[in-house]
């Protein structure tokens, strides 16, 4: 199991204990090992692979998964990913069938030793993976606003972020090359999805399937306000799709050309490149997850 004990604003750290206790009473021996800092977890997750350990559980929210399975897909293990989720959107969680158990560890952790395994998909883009979702534009930009409000807590540490970011936002242009679909122009802001939610609440993708080896897209166009506040609870229902600046779509691989350096979030995760152009495709059935039944 590995633990990022700050998670939760120190929770993981806090339940630790409890969490131990509870798989080692449904029969699992446990070795723990804690984060030290950023990306610690992908060196844990490739440590733990190269021993040959069957299972590995993050204790955390999707930051942490995101180190986590990069280290096994680096790896190129099969040892099955879990997570008890202790952040604040938990999107890989709602993926694996446990994030309504977040609060209750015993609950969580009797969902994922009764879970089964089931390959997912991850996408891949300059050279990191993502297992839930990436994106350039607004996204980004509300990651990058809510990381200087750290003590905002549950659906408010999103929304807050997202009003707070559209005063300042302006469109970037992009172009955006698929063999599906190809558009140039100012966008609000594109999500590439491997599952169906992200940033907590909003569903980008509401039809995704991580095992289906194709990413779903979500592009949107430049929006005034009225359709941007319209659009917000559209996108939380996953019903955005009919709006005339949305543009939703799978592929296997989709190019990105940017007239600056291209500001991305990998499973809510900031980076900053320093490319102008990157190629976002997918893996299929690279990773082995363990979801509840």
């Amino acid at each position: 199991m590995i633990c990022n004990p700050a998670a939760g604003r120190g929770r993981a750290r806090r339940i630790e204990p409890q969490v131990t206790r509870a798989f080692r009473a449904q029969g699992w021996a446990v070795d723990l090992a804690e984060t030290a800092g950023p990306l610690d977890g992908t060196r844990l997750a490739a440590e733990a692979a190269a021993r040959g350990v069957e299972r590995v559980i993050a204790l955390g929210g999707d930051g942490t998964v995101h180190e986590v399975a990069n280290g096994l897909l680096r790896a190129r293990s099969r040892a099955a990913l879990a997570v008890v989720p202790v952040g604040s959107g938990n999107d890989f969680a709602k993926l694996t069938g446990v994030y309504a158990h977040r609060h209750v560890v015993e609950r969580a952790v009797a969902k994922i030793v009764t879970a089964t395994p089931r390959r997912f998909d991850a996408g891949r883009v300059l050279d990191e993976y993502f297992v839930n979702s990436m994106g350039f534009g607004f996204g980004p930009a509300v990651v990058r606003t809510r990381n200087a409000m750290p003590n905002l807590k549950g659906f408010f540490s999103y929304l807050i972020p997202v009003l707070r970011s559209f005063a300042s936002y302006r469109p970037i242009r992009l172009e955006v090359r698929a063999a599906e679909r190809s558009e140039t122009g100012n966008l609000m802001m594109l999500e590439v999805c491997n599952g169906t939610t992200a940033g907590g609440d909003y569903r980008f993708a509401p039809d995704a399937d991580p095992g289906d080896g194709r990413l779903d897209v979500c592009l949107i166009r430049a929006v005034s306000l009225p359709r941007f506040l319209l659009a917000i609870p559209r996108v939380m229902r996953g019903t955005h799709g009919a709006m005339r600046e949305v543009a939703l779509f799978t592929t296997k691989s989709v190019a990105i050309r940017g007239d600056a350096p291209l500001l991305l979030h990998l499973d809510g995760e900031l980076r900053e490149s320093g490319a102008k152009e990157c190629t976002v495709t997918v893996e299929p059935k690279c990773l082995n997850v363990l979801v509840a039944k």
